[in-house]
């Protein structure tokens, strides 16, 4: 394992400022809002603060302010921030993020579980500092077994997962294939489809199901596309970083709990830095790459008997039907929030974090 400090060259940053200067803006017909996609009004003006007043340094400070380490596991580069509890007794707790979000994501609930949870919070593979993967077959499952010889080599022999997104299949992939290790696995994001047998199932389970076939059936695109073609998509989006911001703002307009635009809910330079944790490593085709991965390992859900958490938060993508759940998870607290989204540690970090430390505790 390496030391790790994130120190981008001042050159990378000049030419960011100047591809955001020359950008060339798409036409728009009249009145269409968010309907069409991210409106050109709301992005220009996303794009000058950017360009102007957003400052990188800052918040690439911040994040050196944690340690940092990277390591080769399976062939790949995996980057991590390992920020111990002052408690030396403290469980380990390995926090995952999804797409599109980073280790960016979880900045805000690093001071608080940190006071009770050893935290290893890494980039996943081909994702930001732990950079595009050199080869294929870098799937759910592969990221789990990374993730348990990354707890092992830190010498965490008992230790917890969390994660929403790809974070959450994940997580619950490492309670399954190092269960002897996993205590228990805490997720704010759980897909549960429907069977052949509907019988039982409430309105608000009925409206549930509905609501994640109206995703699938008009909010799933960037789903196709990168889970058929990434290296396409990787040349638009690893050349334009209004592209790549495009890209990404959108789905924190549709999956957060927020109301007009992706700021009423998270903080617009945080917001930002996320982006450019992609702008910066150029992994836009590299973590798309996992939706096609996923695709070719898909298969029927793997029942889990790790004692399972579940937090919601009203701006999920689609809330999960507890009865449907429960039939392949060993689900042992269900927490439904009034407020937050898909981005939980980003929306609601201190409603998240208190979840987690109850609901490890509670397993204690």
């Amino acid at each position: 394992m390496e030391p790790y400090r994130i120190e981008i060259p001042e050159s990378q940053l000049d030419d960011l400022r100047a591809r955001l200067a020359n950008t060339r803006w798409p036409a728009e017909p009249e009145g269409t809002g968010w309907s069409d996609g991210v409106p050109v009004a709301y992005l220009r003006d996303l794009v000058e603060h950017w360009r102007t007043r957003y400052d990188w340094r800052a918040w690439e400070a911040r994040l050196n302010a944690f340690p940092q380490f990277t390591t080769t596991i399976d062939g790949a580069n995996v980057h991590f921030l390992h920020v111990r509890s002052a408690n030396e007794d403290a469980l380990p707790l390995v926090l995952t993020h999804g797409w599109p979000g980073s280790v960016v994501e979880f900045l805000d609930v690093v001071e608080p579980l940190s006071r009770d949870f050893h935290l290893v919070i890494p980039s996943m593979p081909g994702y930001g500092f732990s950079g595009p993967t050199p080869d294929t077959g870098w799937n759910v499952p592969r990221i789990a077994a990374a993730w348990a010889e990354l707890m092992a080599r830190l010498g965490y022999d008992r230790y917890g997962a969390q994660g929403g997104d790809w974070g959450s299949a994940v997580s619950r992939e490492l309670g399954i294939l190092d269960a002897e290790h996993v205590v228990g696995v805490h997720l704010n994001m759980l897909v549960t489809r429907p069977d052949d047998d509907l019988t039982g199932l409430t309105d608000d389970d009925r409206a549930r199901l509905g609501r994640l076939k109206r995703f699938a059936d008009d909010g799933s695109g960037y789903q196709r596309i990168q889970g058929t073609r990434p290296q396409t998509l990787a040349y638009g989006l690893t050349d334009s970083p209004v592209g790549q911001l495009a890209w990404i703002v959108e789905k924190f307009k549709e999956w957060t709990d927020s109301t007009d635009v992706p700021e009423d809910a998270v903080d617009r330079d945080h917001l930002l830095t996320n982006v450019m944790v992609y702008w910066l490593t150029g992994t836009a085709g590299s973590s798309a790459r996992l939706y096609k991965e996923a695709v070719k390992s898909w298969g029927a859900v793997k029942p889990s008997t790790t004692p399972t958490g579940v937090a919601l938060f009203p701006g999920e993508i689609a809330l999960p039907v507890r009865s449907i759940a429960e039939k392949t998870n060993t689900i042992v607290r269900w927490t439904e929030f009034d407020r937050g989204g898909h981005f939980a540690a980003m929306e609601e970090p201190d409603l998240l974090a208190a979840d987690v430390r109850t609901f490890f505790g509670d397993l204690k």
